[in-house]
């Protein structure tokens, strides 16, 4: 099932593109206005999801540089074993490794990650995300519909 890794890949491409053109577009903290419910808002984030740890001096860089690379060696590992006929989690599989795999590149590079899409409604908003974290919640999701539904294989 290691031939799913082009969609890792494309995650990777679309993420890193996206992110280079948004940084180069916006200057940090501006914001430009898509939709009512929706922006580009380009941030630096030092931490995890939601920032967690986002001002804990420096070590979560490597902490979560190294959690990413360890679970993505276990992605691959799992996608390996992956008999042929599961192509909803190898899908979701490499989704998920190339999400890592984007943000792993910006904190290596970086030192942070670059988010940079705003979704809000009035003065709530939800945390900025990028390419990278949609593949990984995407691929999530999958993997977990496919979990759920047990062995049965889509048509």
């Amino acid at each position: 099932m290691l031939k799913w890794l082009w969609l890792s890949v494309l995650v990777i491409v679309l993420d890193q593109l996206s992110k280079y053109y948004v940084s180069n577009w916006l200057q940090l903290h501006e914001s430009v206005a898509v939709l009512p419910f929706f922006s580009f808002t380009l941030l630096h984030n030092p931490g995890a999801a939601f920032s967690f740890l986002a001002d804990a001096g420096g070590w979560q860089r490597w902490f979560f540089t190294a959690i990413a690379l360890f679970v993505s060696v276990v992605i691959i590992a799992w996608l390996r074993r992956l008999p042929a006929e599961e192509k909803w989690q190898a899908a979701a599989l490499s989704l998920i490794l190339g999400g890592a795999l984007g943000n792993v590149i910006d904190r290596m590079r970086l030192g942070y990650v670059v988010d940079f899409l705003d979704v809000y409604y009035q003065q709530w908003h939800w945390p900025p995300f990028n390419v990278a974290d949609s593949a990984i919640t995407v691929g999530v999701a999958i993997l977990l519909w496919v979990t759920l539904r047990g062995n049965k294989q889509a048509a």
